[in-house]
């Protein structure tokens, strides 16, 4: 299939999401090898999950899938530029690549706008809107020491 036909896809699920209540204007899919692996639409206000972005379902189904948390020989389709959330997500996703129709500015015109996350992470942590304020008990490197020290780790 055509990467153009795997757009079509995506703008298609977007579009049924909205038709059907579902959520807001976003559809993603995850392809590998001519088929797709994973679906996701924007599921925020039906599940009460601010994450539910539909590149974040997409990734969860495929890696659900494929029994992988990385997506390293996929392609990505997304009906809109990722926002700041789901751009972590795929980069720890990190698929081969990423195609999407309607820019954040097309986003933006219709009230999803993100710019303002962009800045936020600029911004030093207690000058920001939500105040980030780092808590350091005596054990607050144990975990990562537990990790550094451990057979079992899975690197990622």
């Amino acid at each position: 299939m055509e990467r153009e036909a795997w757009m079509e896809k995506a703008v298609q699920l977007a579009l049924e999401n909205v038709l059907q209540s579902r959520g807001g204007p976003f559809g993603a899919i995850v392809v590998k090898e001519g088929r797709i692996v994973g679906a996701g639409s924007n599921e925020v206000t039906t599940k009460n999950d601010p994450t539910a972005h539909a590149e974040v379902q997409a990734i969860r189904e495929a890696c659900r899938q494929l029994g992988t948390f990385q997506l390293s020989d996929c392609e990505l389709y997304t009906s809109c530029e990722p926002c700041p959330m789901c751009l972590g997500a795929i980069y720890w996703a990190r698929p081969k690549a990423v195609y999407f129709a309607c820019t954040k500015q097309d986003a933006a015109k219709i009230g999803f706008d993100d710019q303002f996350i962009y800045e936020q992470i600029g911004i030093p942590y207690e000058e920001r809107t939500i105040p980030f304020i780092q808590l350091q008990p005596e054990s607050f490197r144990k975990p990562f020491e537990a990790w550094a020290q451990s057979p079992s780790k899975v690197e990622y």
